[in-house]
C-alpha cells in the first residue's frame, strides 16, 4: 500500500513539475502572450455583533498571461476572470 501511495505522489509531482516546465516554454515560443482585466479592490472594515462593512477603494486594469500556471509576474487570465473583486482585511 505504502509503495503505491509513493508513487502515486511520485508521479503527481512529476506531472506538475513537467506541465509547468510545458507551459513556461509555450509562453515564451508564443511570444509572452498578455491580457487584461479590470479587478474592483475593497477593504473590509469590522463593525459590532460580527458584522462587516465594504468599502469600494476604486478599480485598476491589471495584466494576466494567457497561461496556466502565473508566469512573468503575472496572474493567469482565466484566474483573474474568475476573482474581479479583490478584498482586503482593514
Amino acid at each position: 500500500m505504502k509503495r503505491w501511495l509513493r508513487i502515486g505522489v511520485l508521479g503527481l509531482l512529476a506531472f506538475a513539475g513537467i506541465s509547468y516546465v510545458l507551459d513556461y516554454v509555450i509562453y515564451r515560443i508564443s511570444g509572452s502572450p498578455k491580457g487584461k482585466f479590470t479587478i474592483s479592490h475593497f477593504v473590509s472594515a469590522p463593525l459590532k455583533n460580527n458584522k462587516e462593512e465594504l468599502d469600494y477603494l476604486g478599480s485598476e486594469d491589471v495584466n494576466c498571461s494567457l497561461t496556466i500556471y502565473p508566469q512573468d509576474g503575472d496572474n493567469p487570465c482565466w484566474y483573474l476572470r474568475r476573482h474581479t473583486n479583490q478584498v482586503s482585511t482593514y
